[in-house]
């Protein structure tokens, strides 16, 4: 049979019509984003407690990809710090979980985290979540890492109740 008859033609038309995607059922999703305006408020609160507890730190907030949202350093803090927040924030959201689960586990002689590339084993940096879905993350630096995690975890609490309304 030749390729060009009629009855191929209809099969190899149905076939396509079958592998093509609808125009209503065209995979899309929605997702929420961290916008500027929520990284403002997450740094103003991580801002205010660092304030509050008259701490000089950095505050670096980034998207759901690592991408720098938005930077804040307070007068006084070291130039080094700038770095080390935006790396506590990158760690926390491509591992998805507070940079403390990894300087916890280093402490406990898990030496092979060293070796994962991104973790950055010091507390200070926590993802920010939408009904689990991590939009962004806070990552602070300048005074002890407790200290750091304390600033970042104030930010993380106002982001949660912006989320709630």
């Amino acid at each position: 049979m030749p390729v060009s008859s009629p009855r191929v033609a209809v099969l190899l038309a149905a076939g396509l019509a079958f592998a093509m995607p609808r125009a209503g059922s065209a995979q899309v999703s929605t997702k929420s984003v961290l916008t500027l305006e929520g990284a403002r408020a997450v740094a103003t609160a991580a801002m205010a407690e660092a304030t509050r507890n008259r701490w000089s730190v950095v505050i670096a907030i980034v998207d759901d990809g690592g991408n720098l949202l938005l930077l804040e350093r307070m007068d006084g803090t070291q130039l080094g710090s700038v770095e080390v927040a935006q790396a506590k924030a990158r760690s926390a959201v491509l591992f998805r979980r507070p940079t403390k689960v990894f300087s916890d586990r280093l402490a406990e002689g898990g030496t092979a985290l060293l070796s994962l590339p991104g973790a950055l084993p010091i507390e200070g940096g926590v993802p920010l979540a939408v009904n689990d879905t991590v939009v962004g993350a806070i990552g602070v630096s300048g005074v002890t890492s407790q200290q750091d995690g304390q600033i970042a975890q104030a930010g993380v609490d106002a982001f949660a109740g912006l989320v709630r309304r």
